[in-house]
């Protein structure tokens, strides 16, 4: 007889707020799609709160971690920078959190799935370094803030040919939506760049010693282009055989 595989629990990082918008007592809030698209790809999802001294205990609980991302920046301070840029926006607590919990993962060979910001912080737990603005320090820019709802492409990445991503969407090409002010700068010797944009901007890391770490600045958790749902059923498949 076949065995059957248990759904694999994908835990997700969460924003948080002390109030405002949705209530006036603190809260945390996840956008829909990112828990619909581990849903669709035969996941679990299973929502984690910013309590740095639980990532352990989350860790022990999960089969996969999901970081995604939000209107906020990691602390320069994390990657070495002395001086911060004025539209660095943080958020302590959560940024805590998540750096404990992804290089927990990390440590245990968990699939780790890094999305916008949540690529940035990957970048960072790896030992990577961030542009702080891209408007200041990339000239010629494209729009990395896309004036178009988030539910549209933006502009389109090159998938680097060698690499774990080019493997799970099976194209050379992607459109992807984009909503990052930041990205990533410099990446340790043990990842790669996976995905850039025409503007040199890069789109994409992975961490090929590891079972699965890959992180992408884009959002496809939005479906914006065919291949993104490939990387969410790429990352549950690996969470399911761990």
């Amino acid at each position: 007889m076949t065995e059957t595989l248990e759904t694999p629990v994908i835990g997700i990082t969460v924003d948080a707020e002390e109030s405002g918008a949705y209530s006036k007592y603190p809260w945390y809030a996840l956008r829909r799609n990112y828990a619909d698209a581990v849903v669709k790809a035969g996941g679990l999802p299973l929502l984690l709160p910013n309590e740095p001294g639980l990532a352990g205990d989350y860790l022990r609980r999960i089969d996969g971690l999901l970081v995604t991302g939000g209107h906020f920046d990691v602390d320069p301070g994390l990657y070495g920078e002395t001086e911060r840029h004025d539209t660095v926006i943080l958020k302590e607590r959560r940024t805590d959190f998540e750096l404990a919990v992804t290089k927990g993962a990390l440590a245990r060979d968990t699939p780790v799935l890094g999305i916008c910001g949540g690529q940035q912080l990957l970048a960072v737990a790896l030992g990577g370094t961030l542009i702080q603005h891209i408007p200041d320090a990339v000239p010629a820019a494209l729009a990395h803030e896309q004036p178009n709802p988030r539910h549209e492409a933006g502009h389109d990445v090159q998938i680097v040919d060698g690499t774990k991503l080019r493997e799970i969407v099976g194209v050379a090409r992607m459109s992807v939506n984009s909503a990052h002010h930041q990205a990533v700068k410099d990446l340790p010797g043990d990842a790669v760049v996976n995905a850039a944009a025409e503007d040199g901007v890069i789109e994409g890391i992975e961490a090929p010693r590891e079972k699965f770490c890959i992180g992408v600045q884009w959002h496809p958790e939005f479906e914006v282009d065919a291949a993104d749902i490939r990387i969410f059923a790429a990352f549950v498949d690996a969470a399911r055989h761990g």
